[in-house]
Order: structure tokens, then sequence, then C-alpha cells
């Protein structure tokens, strides 16, 4: 077992130890101060050593120890400590590594002060108060600021070596600010106000040591940032990316970054589970969509994204985090991006966090059940929530874009549904949130906000019962001329024969006046259907139909097949209402897509009926079946009803 020691004096050192603490090896954490030493959890395989070394005291811990390598983790700024450990090495043989914080650019206006004399110098030139965040250890250098007992006020760690070398430095004891961060710009900007600081001194610290929120907040609050720049110390460092990867090339450790995906629920944090808040606070990077990024601390960093891929991009190639949580809005189930996230991930050690989702949120403060509701996505596509508003009870609908609520309540209402209830959730889980309720007729010509949620409910919903009347489709004026259409009888056996799954892909060949196509997608309301006719005047007959219907899965080909079916997508089913000579062609093109497509063929000539006979026999399906209906309807005549014949319909079934 390999045995490393760590001299832990930032957050990165302390990170190094957690990913170490998982590998095969033995490792020493040194801290300088008892503090320092708290923020490690020791364990079997981690020994924490508090105190201060100098070179002779490494010396003989490395002598003693024969560690594999020494990670130098201390501040950039502890440059004496670094010349030590360097030293130290050298003289026991003990290999040496350098784990250095990056660092970041500090404002156009800020003062850049070499060393502490510097800014000494340059604050005792100056009239106003000084707040010092540079720690304790520095204090008895900036007492030589003029008027230092008036003017100074430090902010230090809570421990009593902190407030001893305070006194030390002779600040009185009004002037001191015992705190742990970490501290957002708001805290920082409010301490500053509080003490009057014209100045504020810090270190060039990086991320990790709150850089970034001191500079925002001197700029908010009005007060010139003193930065003192990091002392030379001549030795190379790495970043913590570069760390991980010298360390798995040495010892060939492995890190398996911790990532989880965390369903946030459908609004503010309060709305958070307990487990949801958990996994976001221990993590080091959050990832998400910019309105979800506001739980982040101020030492956390953040990364906006929403693509699978940006995401996983990002995570790949920033090494210096080892937890990630991705934050997504509801639940990570239910129409969520963790669809296609989570398997992009495998690379990772995966949580899942569920949430609350929208659905879940909206019909609790709707007060009803949602066990028997459909739920429908409108983000990124275009779904039929007529169809399924007209065949339920419960229609929840997430909708999207600019006033999407109240362009689907104009819907139902074209759609002659005026009567049902609708509940609309607009910023749902925030503090503006309002949910609005009335009946469609009554919610028409409102405008609501984007981000919205609809619960629709029917209490009279159609049976889903196939062959629908032929009176339900428009047809043509008298002065047109006739589009053919399927009738119901017919059109009822071809369904049953069809066998659609909620998610299939047909072909309606010969569309006509879209019929089959309506009643297939139905059928399908996952699915696609492409109705493919030639004829002018049915095309538009055939739109005309689909829209009344509301039905979002129906693409109109405009043409003859096959030729304007070769770039469609494989059929799971065809039905073949209409072949204009081509049949043999277009069963050929059919089987060639997909050669397990189920299709449904109707004839109506005898001429047609010998060529799907051939082409039955000569193909070899698996399954064919062929059925003639002759179906007669009552009409009434003088004072009687006769049933008058309708032509012989041949029904053809054949599936490989």
């Amino acid at each position: 077992m390999y045995k490393l020691c760590v001299f832990a004096g930032t957050t990165e050192g302390r990170r190094i130890i957690d990913f170490l603490r998982e590998q095969e090896a033995q490792i020493t954490a040194c801290a300088a101060t008892e503090y320092g030493g708290e923020l490690i959890e020791p364990s079997e395989r981690i020994n924490v050593l508090t105190g201060r070394m100098d070179e002779q005291g490494m010396e003989e811990l490395f002598g003693e120890k024969r560690f594999d390598l020494v990670i130098d983790a201390t501040h950039p700024y502890a440059s004496a400590v670094t010349e030590n450990l360097v030293n130290a090495c050298k003289n026991t043989g003990t290999e040496y590594l350098r784990l250095e914080r990056g660092g970041e650019d500090a404002p156009e206006n800020a003062v850049l002060a070499p060393d502490i004399a510097s800014a000494v110098e340059y604050l005792s030139a100056c009239v106003g108060n000084v707040l010092l965040t540079t720690g304790s250890k520095e204090l008895a250098a900036f007492s030589g600021i003029k008027d230092f007992e008036e003017r100074v006020f430090a902010r230090v760690l809570p421990v009593e070596s902190s407030i001893a070398a305070c006194r030390e430095a002779g600040l009185l004891p009004s002037h001191i600010i015992a705190m742990q961060g970490p501290f957002s710009v708001e805290l920082n900007a409010a301490m500053i106000k509080s003490v009057n600081a014209a100045y504020v001194v810090t270190k060039e610290s990086g991320r990790a040591g709150g850089f970034e929120e001191k500079a925002l907040a001197a700029m908010k609050a009005g007060a010139k940032l003193i930065v003192i720049g990091r002392p030379e110390s001549g030795t190379h460092g790495s970043s913590f990316g570069e760390t991980l990867e010298l360390l798995e090339k040495r010892f060939g450790f492995t890190a398996r970054p911790k990532v989880a995906v965390v369903g946030i629920g459908p609004g503010e944090k309060r709305g958070m589970t307990m487990e949801a808040s958990e996994a976001i606070s221990s993590a080091e990077c959050l990832i998400g969509a910019k309105r979800m990024l506001g739980p982040a601390r101020p030492d956390q960093a953040v990364f906006e994204a929403v693509s699978p891929d940006a995401i996983v991009k990002f995570i790949k190639e920033h090494r210096e985090f080892s937890r990630f949580a991705v934050l997504l809005s509801g639940d990570v189930g239910f129409y969520s991006g963790a669809k296609k996230l989570l398997p992009k991930l495998d690379f990772c050690e995966l949580a899942v966090v569920p949430g609350v989702s929208s659905m879940a949120y909206l019909c609790a403060k709707a007060g009803v059940s949602y066990e028997d509701a459909v739920s429908v996505s409108l983000h990124g596509r275009d779904a039929g929530v007529i169809p399924a508003a007209r065949r339920n009870r419960r229609v929840f609908v997430l909708v999207g874009g600019e006033n999407g609520a109240g362009r689907l309540i104009d819907e139902l209402n074209g759609a002659g549904l005026n009567e049902v209830k609708v509940t609309v959730g607009e910023r749902l889980g925030y503090e503006e949130e309002r949910l609005s309720r009335g009946s469609a007729a009554e919610m028409t010509g409102k405008a609501f906000d984007p981000l919205s949620a609809l619960l629709i409910e029917n209490d009279s919903p159609e049976s889903p019962a196939c062959g629908l009347p032929d009176e339900a489709f428009l047809r043509n004026p008298a002065d047109k001329p006739v589009v053919p259409m399927t009738k119901s009888e017919v059109r009822a056996v071809v369904m049953s024969k069809f066998r659609l799954s909620a998610d299939s892909v047909c072909w309606d060949i010969g569309a006509g006046t879209g019929s089959v196509t309506v009643e297939a997608a139905l059928f399908s309301p996952r699915g696609k259907l492409l109705a493919v006719e030639k004829k002018p005047e049915a095309v538009e007959l055939l739109k005309e139909n689909i829209s009344k219907f509301g039905l979002k899965n129906v693409e109109v080909i405009e043409g003859s097949a096959p030729e304007v079916c070769r770039e469609l997508p494989a059929p799971t089913h065809a039905f073949i209402g209409g072949s204009s000579g081509n049949m043999r062609e277009i069963v050929s093109l059919i089987l060639d897509k997909n050669p397990h497509c189920r299709i449904v063929a109707a004839a109506i000539s005898l001429e047609t009926v010998s060529e799907l006979t051939a082409i039955m026999k000569e193909t070899g399906f698996a399954e064919s079946e062929v059925v003639c209906l002759n179906v007669s309807k009552a009409r009434p005549v003088g004072g009687h009803n006769l049933m008058i014949g309708q032509n012989p319909v041949y029904l053809f079934t054949l599936q490989k």
C-alpha cells in the first residue's frame, strides 16, 4: 500500500484527501492548527497531525515514515512553509508535488500591492477605515498603518489563536469580526458598510478563498480593493485537475466524479426535498439552467448548461471538482432531461435525487387527485392535447413559449371543448405563483406567463371506440370532385386488423379524406402518422380533417407513392387504401424499409384483388389473411327501410 503525506492548509488540500481516502493508500494529513485538523475527517487509513512544523520537524517525519510522495497543498501565501517542505523532501530523498490554487484576475480599479509593506505604506497615506480579510497571521505587519487602532478592522476565524493575534497587534475588541465563512457578496458588503470601510484588503486567494465575492462586495459597497500579490516561491505547482492526473499515472489511482442529478421541484428552494438540499449543499459545482442556480453558495462554482452533451463535456474537462450537482426542474423522472443525461454519465459515481413534479404540485394546489390524469408536455414538441382532452377526465399539460397556455385554451375552444374546466398554474413554486380556474370559454383571451402548467378536467370524456361515424369527417361540397373515404364499418375492421401500439409509425397510402389516418392517429398518440395523397382536392380536405380533430402527430405527404415515400421513416404499420396501379412497387418499398411491417390493404376492383393475391403468394408472408366485407345499411324508401348494399371490400392483412 502506498504511503502519502498531504500538508493540507487549503480547501484543495482537503479535497485531495477526500479523493485519496477512497484509494488504496495510507495517508498522513498535516494541519498547522487544531482548527484545520478538525476540518479533516480521520479514518482507518487517514492519520491527522496538527501543529506547525519547521524544516527539521519535517525531515524527522519524512525520515521516519518514508513516504512515497509528499503533496504540498498549503496556502499560496505560506511561502516559508513551501520552502521548508522543498528542502526537507530534498534532504530525505522524498518525492515532492506542489498543488497550487488557481488565481483570479483583480478588478481594473483595484490597487495591486506586491507585499504587505507596500499595502501598509499605501493605506497610511489614505484617509478612511480599513477592513482586513487576510487572516490573523500577518496582523502584526499591518499594525504599521497610520492610526491603526482607530481605522483598522479585521475579520478572522473564531478561534482562540486568531483572537490572541488580534490582541497582540493592538486591535480593539470592537474592531474584531470573528466569523467562519463562506461569505456571500451580500454578507461581505454588509460587513464593509457596517464598519464604514473605505478600503478592503485581501489576498489573491482564488475562487476557493472567496476572492470574487470580496471583489464584488467592495464594488457594491463603494470601497477600494487592495490586493496583496502572491509571494514568489520559485516552485512550479500543478492545478487540482493536473494533480489528479499525476496521481492516477503515478499510483494507478482512479477518480470517478460524484454526480447527483437532482430534481429541485417546480420553483424556489423552499419547494425542495431535504435530500435535494443536502445534495446541492455538498456539491462543489452546480450545473443547470440559469433560473435553477439560485441555491448556489458563494464558494460553489456554477455552470449554466441544459443539453446533456454540454453537461457531460464540462464534467469531464473540470477535474478540479469531484462532486457535482446537476439541477433539473421538477422531478427527474417526469419530462426531465435526466432521461437523455443519465446514460451519458456512466463514467461517474451517480446518485439520482427525485423532486416534486409540477404535475403533483399543481394538482395539490387545485385540490384534485392525479392518479387518473394523462400527462402531456409541449416543451420542445408538438403533442396532441385536444385528442387527450376529448378522451380523458384529467389531462396535465406542460406548456412553454410566449403565452403558450393562452394559445392552448384557444385550441380547446376551437375544438368545441369550451365547457372543460381549466386550471392554469403560473410560476409554480415561486413567490409570484398564481392559479387561475374556469371553463375554457371563461379563460379565453387571457395572457399567461411562459412558465405555466395546465390541468384540463373533462366531466364527459368520449369513448375511445374505433369506427367513428362518417358524419364526423368533413366531406367535399357538392360542386367539388368526390374524395374517396373508407367507411365506418370497414374502418373498424381495418383498425382491428392493424393492431397499432401507442407509438406506432404508420403510413396511410392514398389517404383520401383521412378517415383511417385520423383513427390511427388517435390510437397512437405517441406515434407518427404519414398520410400520403396525390390529389390536391383530397390533400386540402385531408388537412382540414386533421385540424378538426386537433391531431399533432400527423404529417401530410403530397405526391404519388412510392416515389414520395422513399425518404420517409420506416413504418411499423402501413394501410394501402389506394395505389394508382403501383401496388407491387409500394409493398416492395415498405418491406425494404421494414421487413416486419404489418400491412393492411383494401381492394375493391377484381384487378387489385388479383394483384394482392399474387403478392401474398410470391412474398411468403408468415401471416396472411383475406377478408371480404359485404356491408348493407338501412335506407328509408317510402314507408319502409330497405337494406342497401355497398361495394364489397377485400381486406388483405400481411406480415412477415
